[in-house]
């Protein structure tokens, strides 16, 4: 099952993909993508729908951020030996753990906002995990329980800024 969002910034819709590549408007069913919509109760009614019987959007001009109501946006840095090797860094003895800014999560095709003096922009594609049940203190043995789905991230982070500054 494919979900996603569509339409005016601030004002998208949900959707799913079809196995045609068909987006179907799944407004009559839930009100966005987020929140107890990702709860793996109502993910289960989401899978049992049938599809075809969803109106197909036609024209979609847009496609939104996956979720929305985001409340936390947590990364990991320095997960990959060659990531490290590459930045000239050692692999750290625990994950490096660090916030971005919900604000900077936007659709697929939106623009980038690069800030004022920017000089070494840089990018990666990084796996998003999306968590849809509220969770604190879980063991690893039960983590997947909390996974409501994965995305794509395009991960952009400002490199002067961030290494060659005094801080993040």
């Amino acid at each position: 099952m494919k979900l996603l969002r569509y339409g005016a910034r601030g004002s998208e819709k949900p959707g799913m993909l079809d196995a045609e590549g068909n987006i179907r408007d799944l407004s009559g069913h839930v009100r966005d993508i987020a929140g107890d919509t990702l709860s793996a109760k109502k993910l289960a009614e989401l899978a049992a729908l049938d599809v075809s019987g969803l109106p197909v959007v036609r024209n979609v001009e847009r496609l939104g951020a996956c979720v929305s109501g985001t409340g936390k946006f947590i990364c990991i840095g320095l997960n990959y030996a060659d990531h490290a090797a590459e930045s000239g860094m050692a692999v750290p003895p625990e994950p490096v753990i660090f916030m971005k800014a919900t604000s900077a999560i936007c659709g697929p095709n939106d623009p980038i906002i690069i800030p004022r003096n920017a000089q070494k922009t840089d990018w990666e594609v990084e796996l998003g995990v999306i968590i849809g049940t509220r969770a604190k203190y879980v063991s690893e043995d039960d983590a997947l329980d909390y996974v409501a789905g994965y995305c794509v991230i395009n991960d952009v982070s400002e490199r002067a800024f961030q290494i060659e500054h005094a801080g993040q």
